[in-house]
C-alpha cells in the first residue's frame, strides 16, 4: 500500500506522523504512477472518473483528467476543458514543444476557465479534486493543473425561515458558501470588506470564509477568532454550530456568546459595527462575533422603521422577557408562601380555582411547564402545517382537559400561556433556550425558598451574565459597563441620523459611522 510505501512501515503506529510524511510527497512525473498513488489514497470509489486522452497526434504521450461525478460542473468540464484540450490535439502536437510551452499553452491558450494554477503537493491536489475543482497531469510534468470547475445542485435563495420580518428583505443565506459571500458583498461595496478564507476539519476540510471590514473591525478581535478558528482539531465541520461551541468564551454557560443570522441584511448591519461574519460551507447560518445579550433581542426590521415604533416594540419585547424568565417562579412564590401579599379578591379567586386541585402549586407548575417543552419540541420536528396545528390545538385541548379534569386550576393555564407568549417575543431562537433553561432554575428556587429564592436566582443570574465575555467585548453592554452613546440603540432607539458612532466597546479602528462620506465630501 501507499502507506507502507511513504512510512517505510508496515503497521502505522502514529497516524499524526504519516498525516505529515503524505503532506510532504510530490508528484512523479509519469502519468501512470501518479494515478497509482491517487487511487490508492482515495481508493476505487465509483464517483471519481479518471478521462485518459492522448496530447500528441501519433505517438503516446498520456494526459489525465481527474475529477469527481457530482460536485464538478459538467458544462464548464466538457465545453472548456475537455474540447478545447482535444480540439486543439487537430492542430498543434503539443509534444512537439517543451514542457514548460505546454504549461504555458495550456494555461494561456487551451484551457477557458476562469482560474488555473500548478501544485507540486499531492495532498493538494486530491483536496481540491474532493472541493469539485479538476485535475489535469500530463506526461514529463512533475506537477499538476488544478483547474475550476466546482458545480453542484444547490438550494435556490428563500425567505429566511427562523427571522421572518414584516418589513425588510426576503433573501436569505444558502449553504453555498460563495453565494453567501457574494449576498454581502452586493449590499457592502467598501474596498475594505476583507475575506479570509481556511479549511478545518481533518476529514470534512470544511471551507469557511472570515469576514470584516478593514479599517472598522478591531484588528485584535479579528486575529483572535481568526487563531480560535485555526486551533480547531476535528474530524469534520458540518454546520457553523461546530465551531460556535469550539470558538465561545463559556461553553457550559446556557446564554449564547455568538449569534446566527439567516439575513444578509443583518450580518452587513453587524459588520458596520465593526463586528465579524464567519460564513460556513454547507449551512446558510451565519455566525457575527462578538455577540452582547442586548443584540438578540434586536430585530433587523427594528432598523427599517421609526424610533417611536421601534422603541415601543422593544419595550414589548422587554416584558415578555420577564415575564416568560419569571412568571411561573413568581406564580409558584406567592401561592405556596406569599399568599398573603395578593389582593384579597385575587386571593380568593386563585384559591377557589385550586379548591379541587389535587397537586400542589409547584408540582402544578412543572407539569404544565413540562407538557408545554413537549408540545414545542414536537411542533418542531414535524412539518410545518402539522407542527403550527399540533402546537396550537395540543395545548389547548390538554389545557382545557387539564382544567376540567381538576388536575390544574384555570389560573396555572392562563400564567403558562402568559409564559410561552412571552418567549415567543425573543427574535432570536438561541437566546430564548437559555430563557426556558433559566425558567426552570427559577421555579424550583421558589418553590423550596419562595420570593428569597427567586431573587437570589435572579440574582446569580445578573452575576454570571456579568462575567460573561464575548472575545474580551463584556455580555452585558452598553449597561454593564454603561457607555451612554451606546445606549442610543438599547431599549429605546434614537433616530438614525442621532447614531454617529459605532459601539465603543468595540474599540473600533473607525469609529464614526459617517467618517468616510464626510471625507469625501471634503475633497
Amino acid at each position: 500500500m501507499f502507506w507502507d510505501k511513504i512510512t517505510g512501515k508496515k503497521n502505522i503506529e502514529n497516524i499524526e506522523e504519516d498525516k505529515k510524511e503524505i503532506n510532504k510527497v510530490g508528484l512523479e512525473d509519469s502519468v501512470r504512477k501518479n494515478e497509482e498513488i491517487i487511487k490508492d489514497l482515495i481508493g476505487e470509489s465509483s464517483d471519481v472518473v479518471f478521462r485518459k486522452f492522448n496530447l500528441a497526434k501519433d505517438e503516446e504521450s498520456p494526459a489525465m483528467l481527474i475529477y469527481i461525478d457530482g460536485l464538478t460542473n459538467t458544462d464548464i468540464l466538457n465545453l472548456h476543458i475537455i474540447k478545447p484540450l482535444l480540439s486543439d490535439l487537430k492542430e498543434e502536437d503539443l509534444t512537439e514543444n517543451s514542457i514548460e510551452e505546454q504549461v504555458d499553452l495550456i494555461t494561456e491558450s487551451i484551457v477557458t476557465t476562469h482560474e488555473i494554477k500548478l501544485e507540486k503537493k499531492m495532498d493538494k491536489l486530491i483536496t481540491a479534486a474532493l472541493s469539485g475543482d479538476s485535475i489535469l497531469l500530463i506526461e514529463g510534468l512533475s506537477q499538476g493543473f488544478i483547474i475550476a470547475s466546482k458545480g453542484w445542485d444547490a438550494r435556490s435563495i428563500s425567505e429566511p425561515t427562523t427571522e421572518s420580518v414584516i418589513r425588510g428583505p426576503r433573501d436569505g443565506f444558502t449553504e453555498n458558501l460563495r453565494t453567501n459571500t457574494s449576498h454581502i458583498r452586493r449590499r457592502l461595496r467598501d474596498p475594505g470588506l476583507r475575506v479570509k478564507g481556511v479549511a478545518v476539519g481533518e476529514r470534512s476540510k470544511t471551507d469557511i470564509a472570515i469576514l470584516y471590514i478593514e479599517g472598522v473591525a478591531n484588528p485584535h478581535i479579528v486575529d483572535e477568532i481568526m487563531n480560535r478558528i485555526k486551533s480547531i482539531k476535528v474530524d469534520g465541520v458540518l454546520e457553523s454550530g461546530y465551531i460556535e461551541q469550539f470558538i465561545e468564551d463559556s461553553p457550559f454557560s446556557p446564554f449564547p456568546q455568538l449569534q446566527h443570522t439567516e439575513r444578509p441584511d443583518k450580518a452587513v448591519g453587524n459588520l458596520l459595527e465593526g463586528k465579524v461574519a464567519i460564513v460556513v460551507d454547507g449551512t446558510p447560518f451565519v455566525l457575527i462575533a462578538p455577540a452582547v445579550f442586548e443584540q438578540f433581542y434586536h430585530s433587523p426590521e427594528d432598523y427599517y422603521n421609526r424610533t417611536v415604533i421601534v422603541s415601543l416594540l422593544r419595550v414589548v419585547r422587554v416584558i415578555g422577557l420577564m415575564i416568560s424568565l419569571a412568571l411561573p417562579a413568581l406564580y409558584i412564590a406567592l401561592t405556596s408562601f406569599h399568599f398573603e401579599m395578593l389582593p384579597t379578591v385575587f386571593a380568593l379567586s386563585i384559591a377557589g380555582g385550586r379548591a379541587q386541585v389535587p397537586l400542589p402549586a409547584y408540582l402544578e407548575a412543572f407539569l404544565m411547564e413540562g407538557i408545554i417543552e413537549i408540545l414545542r419540541e414536537a411542533s418542531v420536528h414535524l412539518p410545518n402545517v402539522i407542527g403550527s396545528t399540533i402546537g396550537i390545538v395540543g395545548g389547548l385541548i390538554l389545557g382545557t382537559a387539564a382544567v376540567d379534569a381538576g388536575l390544574v386550576s384555570p389560573a396555572m393555564v392562563i400564567v403558562v400561556a402568559l409564559t410561552t407568549i412571552g418567549s415567543f417575543t425573543a427574535p432570536t431562537y438561541s437566546v430564548s433556550n437559555a430563557i426556558r433553561i433559566l425558567r426552570f432554575i427559577l421555579m424550583i428556587l421558589a418553590s423550596s425558598f419562595g420570593l428569597y429564592g427567586l431573587v437570589v436566582g435572579l440574582i446569580a443570574t445578573s452575576i454570571h451574565m456579568a462575567s460573561l465575555k464575548s472575545f474580551g467585548i463584556p455580555y452585558l453592554t452598553p449597561y454593564a459597563p454603561s457607555r451612554l452613546e451606546d445606549l442610543k440603540d438599547s431599549i429605546i432607539r434614537f433616530p438614525l441620523w442621532k447614531m454617529n458612532f459605532r459601539p465603543t466597546l468595540m474599540r473600533t479602528k473607525n469609529s464614526k459611522r459617517e467618517e468616510a462620506k464626510e471625507e469625501g465630501d471634503k475633497n
